[in-house]
């Protein structure tokens, strides 16, 4: 069964930022994740309106626990973080 990685992410420094964007695609091509959305979402209901959404499609939630957990992707984390404020949320498909 699939599992999404979603990420409600707000990048306050996108020149900090490319370094992460330039490593993270290996990173998820090596655990079989792939991105399916990564845009402003438009609010239909409630307060919540995030300044850009990504979300992450892998195989199962084994594969997505395993990208986030790998060496690889740890090593990375820290230039996100420096770059971007973001919330993460692992949801399993049905």
């Amino acid at each position: 069964m699939s599992a999404y990685i979603v990420v409600d992410a707000n990048v306050h420094d996108p020149e900090a930022f490319k370094a992460y964007a330039e490593k993270v695609g290996a990173t998820l091509k090596a655990h079989g994740g792939k991105p399916i959305a990564n845009n402003s979402p438009a609010s239909l209901e409630g307060d919540w309106c995030p300044a850009r959404m990504v979300i992450l499609e892998f195989a199962d939630e084994e594969a997505a626990k395993g990208w986030y957990n790998s060496p690889e992707y740890q090593e990375i984390i820290p230039l996100r973080q420096v770059a971007a404020t973001d919330s993460l949320v692992l949801v399993p498909g049905l």
